[in-house]
């Protein structure tokens, strides 16, 4: 995939397959925040090159067609809970108290990540239209039934790994490149993942899952593009590792402030390290090759109807040069349900429905 249209995955999970989104179907509202792995459908509505509205996308999703999501069918958030994209006209009435996805595919945590995609909804945006849904609702049911509804809700926050694909590393010589080293930048962008974690805490939310940056030298685009024979690239696995190692650090912290593990840490580099290792263990022949692209790996442009496409997608850990197949979403869902502390710390996602079903 090209440097210029890269979207990027952030976590991959390696546990038995195993689909629990009924664990979570109708028991609390769900809101979603984040780039292109968690959007369902946003970039849809936008005039932005950041979109996944035309085929092979959507091949394995029930109606067989592109829906906006970048997977070959469901990603993550449709796998623990279905919401709507805040974006789309359907969203309304009765539909708002299920909740919503505000993710943009091409988005990061800082505002010039993703300049290329031009109309995407960054953060500061995405955290604007929350404040727009709870007036909806309030509208609803009432400003205290939102307030109750918010601080019951379940919260998906996936961003990070854009920084680094579409700012950091976009060309050989970046200003952010200029301005930081690895470990300076890191730092910059945890600091700034603090600012929206302490926004959403402030807008009410209690339980909210954080997911860490996957080993990005380890997609197929980063193998073709910066890998040698085939070994994952030194220094985008470089990256992730200071970066996660800063940001649990931070949630560590956030949760002992506030006295409570309101935040919940997806330790997404240790699942797929796991995965990376044995991926015939867990199902794939390969996660190396994506299944559609072009190119070493399938990891050179963007999947499109004239790219290369494998005829079973269950086998390829990656769907595209940079985001995991259904399948590979249906392990991630599982780990995050039931993966133990070395994964979900300070606890999985089971154990929080069971301690909140008591409140």
């Amino acid at each position: 995939m090209s440097s210029s249209f890269a979207i990027l995955v952030v976590f991959m999970a390696v546990a038995p397959m195993g689909m629990l989104a009924p664990a979570v179907e109708g028991a609390r509202t769900f809101f979603v925040f984040g780039d292109s792995l968690v959007d369902n459908g946003n970039n849809n509505f936008l005039a932005t090159t950041a979109r996944a509205d035309s085929p092979p996308y959507g091949i394995d999703y029930p109606s067989h067609r592109p829906t906006g999501r970048f997977s070959n069918g469901f990603n993550v958030p449709d796998l623990i809970k279905t919401t709507l994209p805040y974006l789309s006209p359907e969203l309304r009435g009765q539909k708002l108290l299920v909740g919503a996805n505000f993710a943009s595919a091409g988005i990061g945590i800082l505002n010039d990540t993703g300049v290329q995609f031009v109309n995407i909804v960054r953060m500061h945006k995405q955290l604007k239209f929350f404040r727009e849904y709870q007036r909806r609702v309030s509208a609803l049911i009432g400003e205290q039934q939102t307030q109750v509804l918010v601080n019951k809700a379940l919260v998906l926050v996936t961003i990070g790994g854009n920084d680094f694909v579409n700012n950091y590393f976009l060309t050989p010589i970046t200003l952010r490149r200029l301005q930081y080293n690895l470990q300076d930048f890191s730092q910059l962008l945890v600091s700034e993942y603090k600012k929206v974690l302490q926004n959403l805490y402030d807008l009410g939310v209690r339980r909210v899952l954080v997911t860490g940056m996957g080993p990005l030298g380890c997609t197929p685009a980063e193998i073709a593009q910066r890998g040698i024979n085939g070994q994952c690239a030194e220094e985008p696995q470089r990256a992730s590792h200071i970066f996660n190692s800063l940001l649990v650090s931070m949630i560590e912290g956030l949760n002992r402030d506030i006295g409570s593990d309101v935040f919940v840490a997806v330790n997404a580099r240790r699942m797929q390290n796991d995965f990376i290792d044995n991926p015939q263990a867990h199902g794939f022949i390969t996660s190396k090759v994506a299944c559609c692209g072009q190119g070493p790996y399938n990891g050179i442009g963007i999947c499109s109807a004239a790219s290369n496409l494998c005829r079973n997608r269950d086998l390829y850990a990656f769907w595209d040069p940079f985001h995991p197949s259904e399948k590979a979403n249906r392990i991630i869902v599982r780990t995050i349900f039931n993966g133990s502390e070395e994964y979900m710390s300070p606890m999985n996602l089971s154990t929080i429905m069971e301690l909140d079903s008591r409140t």
